[in-house]
This record gives structure tokens, C-alpha cells and sequence, in this order.
């Protein structure tokens, strides 16, 4: 097996997700708002997902080691710099996820929810917990409790399937398409930061972060078949929770058209 054969398996489930009906419900402004609100947990927990491979792959402790392979170290090394420390609008360094908190907030989009959740987090200091205690939708909370007991099981090659082919892969394709529906919805609204992260996230992730997270699904499977199976199960569960995740963002939004009737 190989990447390409992971990719033809996986076709079906990235269909379902990249026609998903939640891109032509982004109609209004508060839609969006609705949007953001939901999928900032997406942007959230993918940094945790970069982290553990950074812990799994490369040396994170004192005293220094060489670590595992070089190439992936660089690979992973590289992901993280532009993930963790990009330039923002501004010039200024942020993560990714500070870029889109801010633009969330340029908008109008309440970031008390995932402020308040990130809170719990560290006051519990068990993701696991602050999951099952929050007001999140059933959606949003299996799709956090699915990457985080990915984590949890430790294999860098299924934590790199979920990292690049629920994630990393996805990305271009599907912010493109969301980025259409605010150009046409939208002219008239101030969304400079948060075109911006989803340009940003679209030149990184197409030439550079998604053909890198490819490359060490191939390094760490190699010529294993069963690691190659478990992969492409990972693969297969992370979209689906990923559609889960975009169907309750959904159903939020006609919730909240149906209350306004």
C-alpha cells in the first residue's frame, strides 16, 4: 500500500465531506458566525494533533538525543514553525488558531465558548473530562473525543493519519470552497483576517504542509501492511468525524432559522 492507494479508499468519505450541504448554508452573516463558532475546535485540537507527533518523532526532553529519522524531524520541525509561529495580517507572529480566535472576533463571532472550554481544560488538566462536562454539541464533542483518543493510544502512524488525511489533505480543497461562498455572500463585510487565515492556510497546506505529511506517512509505514490498514481505518474514522463535526454546525444553523420564524 501506498499514499495513493490510501487516497482512492478514502474517496467516497472526502466526497461526502466536500460536498457537505453546510457550504451553501453559509448565507448570512450570522451563519457564518455559526460557522466559525463550531469549526474553531477543528482549528483548536489540530495543533494537539502536530504536538504529539512533534513528542512521538523528534526530541522534546533535555538532555538532546537524535531522535528517530531526520526527515521526519524536519518534516514535523517544519509543520510546527509555520503552524505554531506564522505572520499574521498584522506582521506580527501568532499560531494559526490565535489567527483565527482574532479574526472570529474582527467578525463579530462569540470566542466565550472556546475560551471558557480551553479554561476548563487546564483547570481539569483532562481533555477528556472538559469534553464530557461542556455545553458542546454531540457532534463537536466525538469529533474532539476521536482526536484526542488518538493521542491517547500513542501510534505516531495513526496520529499521522489523522493529522494528514482527515486534516492537512482536506484542507485546500475544502477552505477553497468556503472561501467562495464568503466572496458571493459576503462583499460587503470586514473578513480581512479571516480571508487571510484561510489564504494563508491554503498556500501552506497545498504546496508545502500536504505533500510534507505524505511524505511521513510514507516514512513511518514503510513496507508494513498492517500499519498501512490501520492507517487507512484512522483515515476513514477521521472523516466521518468530520462530517459529524459539519452536521452540527448545520443543524445549529437551521436550528437558530427555525427559532427566527
Amino acid at each position: 500500500m501506498d499514499t495513493f492507494t490510501i487516497n482512492s479508499a478514502l474517496a467516497p468519505q472526502r466526497e461526502k465531506l466536500l460536498n457537505h450541504p453546510l457550504y451553501a448554508r453559509i448565507k448570512t452573516i450570522d451563519d457564518l458566525r455559526f460557522f466559525l463558532e463550531g469549526h474553531v475546535y477543528a482549528v483548536w485540537d489540530f495543533m494537539s494533533l502536530l504536538k504529539a507527533l512533534q513528542i512521538k518523532l523528534t526530541c522534546t526532553q533535555v538532555p538532546w538525543l537524535p531522535v528517530g529519522n531526520p526527515e521526519i524531524r524536519y518534516l514535523i520541525n517544519e509543520i510546527v514553525l509555520a503552524e505554531e509561529t506564522d505572520i499574521n495580517l498584522d506582521g506580527n507572529r501568532q499560531s494559526h488558531f490565535e489567527m483565527y480566535r482574532d479574526a472570529m472576533s474582527n467578525c463579530g463571532a462569540d470566542i466565550s465558548a472556546v475560551d471558557a472550554f480551553l479554561k476548563d481544560v487546564v483547570a481539569t488538566q483532562n481533555i477528556f473530562v472538559s469534553i464530557k462536562k461542556s455545553n458542546l454539541h454531540p457532534g463537536i464533542k466525538e469529533f474532539l473525543d476521536f482526536t484526542f483518543r488518538v493521542i491517547e493510544e500513542g501510534k505516531p502512524h495513526e496520529i499521522a493519519a489523522a493529522f494528514t488525511f482527515g486534516r492537512e489533505d482536506l484542507i485546500p480543497a475544502m477552505f477553497t470552497e468556503i472561501l467562495r461562498n464568503f466572496e458571493a455572500n459576503f462583499p460587503e463585510a470586514d473578513l480581512k483576517k479571516l480571508v487571510y487565515y484561510f489564504e494563508r492556510h491554503i498556500e501552506l497546506d497545498a504546496d508545502e504542509h500536504g505533500p510534507m505529511a505524505m511524505q511521513m506517512i510514507d516514512e513511518l509505514c514503510a513496507g508494513d501492511i498492517l500499519k498501512w490498514q490501520q492507517v487507512e481505518n484512522i483515515s476513514v474514522k477521521a472523516l466521518e468525524k468530520r462530517v459529524a463535526l459539519w452536521d452540527a454546525i448545520e443543524e445549529r444553523m437551521l436550528h437558530d432559522h427555525m427559532a427566527s420564524i
